[in-house]
């Protein structure tokens, strides 16, 4: 039987000419222009650039949380610029999770329920069960009923982990994860974010301006001034 190699593994992601304009004054700005590159199945994908270059927008545009001005998205075939928000909020619900530098965390619901709130949206079964087990795996068993203004910065970044991953997301996007947190608890995470990766075969989709996280991933593309300047 031959080997799965990644040019022959299935493209779960596909990127095709993507551009974004908008207004500013009495000129366009553009944002993004003919960004184009592919992401295969259980790869792991830094985007990389100088502040400003694009690289929030263009994972904005990747989960269909915004609209292009030119180009597709392709997730698992399906051109998510062709659904409507609805249907867009629905594929994002049912294949994609997030990891977000601010953690996100809902204040008014604890660890245990930011992290069954995914699971219960997607109509999940033994949610508290399932929700218990990624606490416990990312280290906080014992924090469960502990609100987000309770804990540390490095276990709000976990519980969101735990409740990105929950779903089992066939693509998990995480911008700048380590962005608000000290060297050595973002190091942690980012363990953690690969071991969680690794064990649920997600493609992984990261932006960051840290050279020694991208070099963890097997691919990165570079952003300037809203183009790819690169890509190895």
């Amino acid at each position: 039987m031959p080997t799965e190699t990644p040019e022959t593994r299935p493209h779960l992601l596909e990127v095709i000419g993507l551009g974004k304009q908008v207004s500013s004054g009495n000129a366009p700005l553009q944002i993004l222009q003919d960004i184009a590159f592919t992401v295969c199945a259980g790869e792991a994908l830094a985007i990389v650039g100088a502040s400003g270059s694009g690289k929030s927008t263009l994972l904005g545009l990747l989960a269909g949380l915004d609209l292009p001005s030119s180009g597709s998205v392709k997730l698992d075939g399906q051109d998510i610029f062709e659904l409507d928000e609805d249907a867009r909020a629905g594929l994002r619900g049912e294949k994609v999770g997030f990891v977000f530098q601010s953690f996100q965390l809902l204040p008014s619901l604890t660890a245990l329920e930011n992290v069954m709130l995914p699971l219960e949206l997607a109509g999940a079964g033994d949610v508290q069960e399932r929700a218990r087990a990624l606490l416990a795996r990312v280290g906080l068993a014992a924090r469960l009923t502990h609100y987000p203004r309770q804990l540390s910065g490095g276990e709000q970044q976990r519980v969101a982990l735990a409740r990105a991953f929950a779903p089992s997301p066939r693509l998990l996007l995480a911008d700048e994860p380590t962005g608000n947190l000290d060297a050595a608890t973002g190091a942690a995470v980012i363990d953690l974010m690969f071991e969680l990766n690794a064990e649920q075969g997600t493609t992984l989709v990261l932006v960051t301006h840290d050279d020694a996280l991208a070099a963890r991933c097997a691919r990165r593309i570079r952003l300037a001034a809203g183009r790819m300047a690169d890509q190895d």
